[in-house]
């Protein structure tokens, strides 16, 4: 079975094509800047890359781009070789808890779903109709960020608000990231070697969130009603005083949409550091003594150590803790810095093993193992939408 994945952005498109008969991607490819001057492509095949300036007016042109560097490639050489096209979604309320096929109902329902993901399902749709149009007959399904979430409880999802916003508006907890942590997870369960696990996933990249998982699925996260909630990030604040907007709003007079762009693209370790959200950067900034930098490094870890201290006792004790995404994969000083305040909860990290990045940074016999694993969203979802069309 061959699945070619779709990640729409809102001026980008990020797609890979796989053979699930061996789960190797074929090719792959990211359109950056649809509707604007300087749009280019970089596609990948067989590990090498080419990019080339491309103009790119919308989604449909887009899709029909990569559809065409298949064809060019020679990875098919008719479009009815594509069994199925897989659509990552960020955003599907309590209505999806599983991958979806996509039809009528399932369109309106994203597009309803546009108010509180303004930013994310307005392209994500964008994606589905394109293909909808290019690919008529194939199967198209969607992969929603918040289904793996969909398994916590009450006590979990909901917030001290007045329980009439939840029964009018759905106010509520919904976490994102999903198919990543569904994914590392998955992986950590078959190192463990048993179903029976209590695992926290962490995926630390631009965006951060962790997630408490019992048995497979997901009690608990850290992303809320909007993924600026939780962990502080590269631009987002994570969770603050709610009180703070509201100030700087009524007694301040900041306008809303100011606030907004503040606390989603102005803050996290780029607002505290004032230099850059790149913790590379920072950490290079912080040796040579840059005090800002170094803040922003130590507050990150302190609110990363406070989260999983948090679910160890949720989850009552702990089998796996697992690192992923850009940050989680790559910054060994970063896991170390974390991993340092949760030594009295048994996390006992190699230092040899974290600098080099191995799948298992815990110490030879540590009852808590330590994973660095990377995460693939894509195959993540390849693999549901076999699952469900296969």
């Amino acid at each position: 079975m061959k699945i070619l994945v779709l990640n729409s952005g809102s001026s980008s498109l990020r797609y890979k094509f796989f053979d699930m008969n061996i789960e190797k991607s074929l090719i792959s490819g990211h359109v950056d800047g649809i509707g604007l001057p300087r749009c280019v492509v970089r596609i990948k095949v067989n590990d090498k890359e080419k990019e080339k300036k491309v103009l790119v007016k919308d989604h449909v042109d887009a899709v029909m781009l990569a559809l065409k560097s298949l064809k060019e490639n020679n990875v098919i050489k008719d479009y009815f070789e594509i069994n199925a096209v897989g659509h990552r979604v960020v955003h599907g309320g309590e209505h999806y808890s599983q991958p979806t096929l996509i039809n009528d109902k399932v369109i309106r329902t994203i597009k309803e779903l546009f108010d509180i993901a303004p930013l994310h399902n307005p392209p994500n749709l964008a994606g589905i109709l394109a293909c909808k149009k290019m690919l008529s007959k194939t199967p198209q399904i969607a992969v929603f960020d918040t289904a793996f979430h969909q398994s916590l409880s009450p006590e979990a999802y909901l917030y001290g608000l007045p329980y009439e916003l939840y029964e009018k508006y759905k106010i509520r907890k919904y976490g994102f990231h999903g198919t990543s942590h569904k994914y590392v997870s998955e992986q950590a369960i078959k190192l463990l070697g048993k179903n029976d696990s209590k695992i926290i996933t962490c995926h630390l990249g631009n965006g951060v969130s962790f997630a408490a998982v019992l048995n497979g699925k997901s009690v608990d996260t850290t992303m809320g009603f909007t993924p600026l909630d939780g962990l502080i990030m590269g631009t987002r604040t994570g969770s603050i005083d709610p009180a703070i907007p509201i100030y700087l709003i009524k007694d301040k007079g900041m306008k809303a949409n100011d606030v907004d762009n503040m606390l989603n693209k102005k803050s996290g370790l780029l607002g505290i550091s004032g230099l850059t959200r790149d913790m590379r950067d920072l950490h290079k900034a912080s040796l040579k003594g840059n005090k800002r930098a170094k803040l922003a490094l130590q507050l990150f870890a302190r609110r990363a150590a406070f989260y999983i201290g948090g679910y160890i006792a949720l989850l009552r004790g702990l089998d796996a803790l697992v690192f992923t995404a850009g940050i989680g994969e790559g910054a060994g000083f970063m896991r170390r810095d974390i991993c340092k305040y949760l030594e009295p909860l048994g996390i006992e990290l190699n230092d040899k093993l974290n600098k080099t990045n191995e799948i298992i940074i815990s110490k030879p016999g540590a009852r808590i193992k330590i994973y660095v694993i990377p995460t693939n969203e894509e195959l993540q979802i390849a693999r549901e939408t076999r699952e469900l069309v296969g």
